[in-house]
């Protein structure tokens, strides 16, 4: 690189444009800098000059300063939404009644979802609700448990929508001792509680308990029911009830299995939190909000911000590369003082969680792009070198923000309850601050209890700072494409790049040979993200959210133990996401459904809420990504053998082919029609017959085979291989069937491998599912081709699957058309119904050239008013057909899937696929583009197929 490369601007992304007009842009807006406006203006107003700090609060912005992501988008507009992004919502144990200074059960519900239609997320203790089975005094009943309740807050949740168009996230938290507790740990199991993340609050005592092989007693202060408990107890001296005695180690085996199998539930060592919180004198913290870094009192909140790291680096990927404290400190100055504002100028959902952060204003100001950092002062993230700069770089920000929030205490004022003798004390966080600093703050308070909180950073990253790596994470990726749906529904595929790699390309660099201190997420070890947290968390007073992301086939046993890592390091908590096929599947199933019982069942449950009934299925195949072989035709350039077989019938004498291939066993790959006497549609059907033998498939060939065999039509008796001896034939189709059957099965193409059968797996019914005798509605459409006057109508029956979305499952002619049509429409509709729409669009695709002599006609375009040629009748059909998937908004105009599903592995160059440089994992499903392909990446949602990136930040 020259020496001068630096001083070169680096273009935007066209990403980061699209994602800030979409998120946070409002009215005239078109950049950063407009959105920056805007938010200095709205933060500046509450101050006494406002003027003067709306100029400084903008050069902060400028500087690197970034808000959190609802200050961005709210902040100056006549929104009714809060600034703040998150809060925690007490929970009492009572459905009405306040008990223990706690609002009950429904009470709760209503505030959270008041506080989530305002844009803020909501974390919940749910230990107050007593345990499954325990006494209800008021009605003689017995309780349902804590679990059964947040049933009812999750689908809550699903239903309100935020402010900003942003679903609301939630924690739900129980403590390791609740009776209940191992519900709770098993609850999301089988997808129940999709909206929240649930983490048990552990204690100290229970980790040695865990240590020593201890008995662990299970409690909660309301007693069982004696009416189904004959047991004579009472209660411990701490006045709590001992429901059960269980091994602490089975417990916390129960734990690790969980998070192991689908990354939930999380762990927050509760102890920890409270001994460290600088309020422990006049609080008690429970829970947390939904992504962990800011464990809050009964309605807290956090007011978040993140400073943009990269912009501090000097010199950057040379040797002389260094860190710019000084200006660095003078963004944190106006970036503390933002936050405090942000107090002033919100809209509150609640009043008590006005009252509360007034008395404490607590805020959180973190940091954004430490991966990318350390990549541009060549420190490596997985070694001490760079753990030390972090500590180096946390620490200054520790000191400058108490620095800050005490000049801003000299002018303002302390916040409400600072008491001098109990903030200061240990083992609190402010105990450790700098002497001198403990002197000024002991003499004129400090305006804010709280300062420091590390956030996942995802979208505001994006948006406001190039895509620099996502909070205290290491880069994931350097290169990927972010395939996004637009506003008329059309899709854009964007290149989305790392900031430090797009920025050493820029200066020069060979991105195709990266230094060594180039690395990504996943190729870091889990014990090496764990000790970057530890190497930063004794300079962070609220937490820090990190996923420590680890591959599929990481022991167990080692994962097991970076829990306890964490525990004797005094982290505050650990969350880890391994992708796994347990994590997810294609679709949500109901908890008793499986992929088997899916392809097998006969549903014939109809949707009948309205005229528009469709049959609708409960369970959906759970095939593995990237489970279906792409049935290219193979390139042969030497020619291949092949099987001829003459068929004389009452309509006609045509020749059927079966070419095959030699490796290592023959395989039959290609099946066609020739002659000029040849059935109309007969060789469409061998055409998609040859790609289903392409498929490697031997149950799913056995299975179309099967399915042409019983083909009805004219009926005639048919000379049969191997010895020409005449068959009855239902139709001219069935003894196609027939033929290629002996012929297939003669080279041995219809032995089982190994019983595995990738494309029946991914049936979401074998059988077509019957209407009963309500009925159902179809897709209709007339077909007329007057070069060979075919004349009919087009049905297409459609269902809703388990995620609400319509599908195509069953195709049928009416009127006069090629009988042999009805073969390939008992084809197609198995197409139909494999689960990843990238297979029937495939089949639909390479009928658009099926052509027939004198069989092409003019028609109209589909969705148009115009005419275009089409070579057959069979074309047409398919171009039809992709039209109905394309208005259902399954398939786009060209028959390519709208959202990738990643079952079916399709070569680059026949599509335009999403790429990354690493591959679709399993995960959750995604809401933007219905894939279950959404992990946990740097703290945030992120989806593997198509680059959306959750809520966070």
């Amino acid at each position: 690189m020259k020496p001068d490369d630096s001083k070169l601007a680096l273009p935007q992304q066209q990403v980061s444009i699209d994602v800030l007009l979409e998120k946070y842009a409002k009215g005239d807006e078109k950049s950063a800098d407009d959105v920056r406006r805007r938010v200095a203006r709205a933060l500046a107003a509450v101050e006494h000059d406002p003027a003067r700090w709306e100029t400084a609060f903008f050069e902060a912005l400028v500087g690197g300063f970034i808000p959190g992501g609802r200050v961005n988008s709210a902040a100056g507009t006549d929104l009714q939404a809060t600034l703040i992004n998150c809060f925690v919502q007490p929970v009492g144990d009572s459905v009405s009644q306040s008990v223990d200074g706690r609002p009950g059960i429904y009470v709760a519900l209503m505030e959270a979802a008041e506080t989530m239609r305002r844009g803020g997320g909501v974390g919940y203790d749910f230990s107050a609700i007593r345990p499954k089975g325990a006494y209800v005094r008021g009605t003689h009943s017995s309780a349902s448990g804590p679990v059964s309740y947040m049933r009812v807050f999750d689908r809550s949740c699903e239903t309100v929508e935020s402010a900003g168009s942003r679903r609301g996230a939630q924690m739900g938290i129980l403590r390791c001792d609740h009776p209940d507790i191992e519900t709770f740990i098993h609850a999301k199991d089988h997808g129940d509680l999709s909206n929240f993340n649930v983490s048990i609050a552990v204690t100290d005592a229970f980790m040695r308990a865990v240590e020593t092989d201890g008995d662990w007693e299970l409690v909660h202060k309301t007693p069982p029911d004696t009416r189904t408990d004959e047991r004579q107890r009472s209660p411990r001296e701490d006045g709590a009830w001992v429901y059960r005695t269980v091994k602490a180690r089975d417990l916390w085996r129960q734990v690790m299995q969980s998070t192991y199998d689908h990354a939930e539930p999380g762990i927050v060592f509760i102890d920890r939190i409270n001994d460290d919180d600088n309020l422990s004198y006049c609080e008690q913290l429970a829970a947390t909000n939904p992504c962990g870094e800011q464990p809050l009192p009964a309605y807290g909140c956090c007011c978040l911000g993140s400073i943009n790291l990269t912009l501090f680096v000097t010199d950057a990927f040379r040797p002389t590369a260094s860190f710019d404290f000084a200006a660095f400190a003078r963004v944190i100055h106006p970036a503390v003082r933002m936050l405090d504002n942000v107090l002033e100028a919100t809209v509150w959902p609640l009043q008590q969680q006005q009252a509360e952060a007034h008395a404490k204003r607590r805020i959180g100001l973190g940091f954004t792009g430490l991966g990318d950092t350390l990549v541009m002062l060549g420190l490596k993230y997985d070694t001490g070198e760079a753990r030390n700069m972090g500590g180096k770089i946390a620490a200054f920000m520790r000191d400058e923000s108490y620095a800050a929030s005490l000049a801003i205490a000299k002018e303002k004022g302390a916040f409400p309850l600072f008491d001098a003798q109990h903030y200061l004390a240990a083992p609190r966080f402010a105990s450790r601050l700098p002497a001198a600093l403990k002197k000024e703050i002991a003499a004129h308070g400090v305006r804010n209890s709280h300062l420091l909180s590390i956030a996942p950073t995802g979208t505001i990253s994006l948006a406001f700072a190039d895509n620099a790596s996502n909070g205290i994470e290491p880069p994931y990726a350097w290169t990927y494409q972010r395939k996004k749906r637009m506003p008329d529904d059309t899709h854009r595929t964007y290149d989305v790049e790392d900031h430090a790699w797009r920025l050493y390309r820029h200066y020069g660099g060979d991105v195709e040979k990266l230094p060594a201190h180039f690395i990504t997420a996943l190729e870091i070890s889990a014990l090496d993200h764990m000790r970057m947290v530890a190497a930063i968390a004794p300079f962070v007073d609220s937490a820090i959210s990190k996923t420590v992301n680890v591959p599929e086939n990481y022991p167990y046993d080692q994962f097991a133990d970076l829990y306890f890592e964490a525990w004797k390091s005094g982290l505050k908590g650990i969350a880890t996401y391994r992708p796994n096929a347990v994590l997810g599947s294609v679709l949500s199933v109901t908890p008793a459904a499986t992929a088997a019982t899916a392809a097998t069942a006969e549903p014939n449950d109809l949707d009948t809420s309205d005229t528009d009934r469709r049959i609708r299925l409960d369970a959906a195949p759970e095939p593995a990504l990237l489970s279906l072989r792409w049935p290219g035709r193979p390139v042969l350039p030497d020619g291949n053998p092949s099987w001829t077989y003459m068929v004389e019938s009452p309509f006609g004498r045509f020749a059927i082919f079966v070419g095959h291939v030699e490796n290592g066993a023959p395989y039959p790959f290609e099946v066609w029609i020739n002659g000029n006497e040849q059935p109309r549609g007969l060789g469409a059907i061998a055409k998609t017959l040859s790609m289903d033998m392409r498929a490697l498939d031997a149950q799913w060939l056995r299975m179309k085979l099967d399915v042409l065999a019983r083909t009805g039509g004219d009926a005639f008796d048919c000379a049969m291989p191997p010895d020409g001896k005449p068959l009855r034939v239902p139709s001219i189709v069935a003894a196609f069937a027939c033929i290629v059957r002996h012929r297939v099965d003669k080279l041995g193409a219809l032995a089982e491998a190994g019983g595995k059968s990738p494309v029946l797996n991914a049936l979401f019914a074998s059988k077509e599912p019957k209407t009963g005798t309500d009925g159902t509605m179809s897709w209709t459409v007339d077909v007329y081709n007057p070069s060979s006057d075919d004349d009919f109508v087009l049905m297409l029956k459609e269902l809703v699957l388990p995620n609400g979305q319509r599908r195509p499952y069953s195709m049928w002619m009416a009127g006069a058309y090629p009988k042999a049509l009805d073969g390939l429409c008992k084809v197609l509709s198995l197409d139909m119904r494999v689960i990843d729409p990238a297979w029937i669009g495939m089949k639909l695709r390479k009928l658009l050239s099926y052509d027939e002599p004198l069989g092409d006609f003019m028609a109209r375009v589909p969705g148009t008013e115009r005419q275009e040629n089409y070579l057959s009748t069979v074309a047409y059909v398919a171009r039809l057909t992709i039209h109905r998937y394309a208005l259902l908004g399954i398939l786009d105009e060209r028959g390519f899937p709208v959202n990738e599903m990643g079952v079916l592995e399709m070569p680059d160059d026949d599509h335009k696929a999403v790429t990354f440089d690493y591959r679709p994992a399993h995960g959750k499903l995604c809401k933007e583009c219905g894939n279950s392909a959404v992990i946990k990446k740097d703290g945030c949602e992120f989806c593997t197929a198509c680059g959306a990136i959750g809520a966070c930040g």
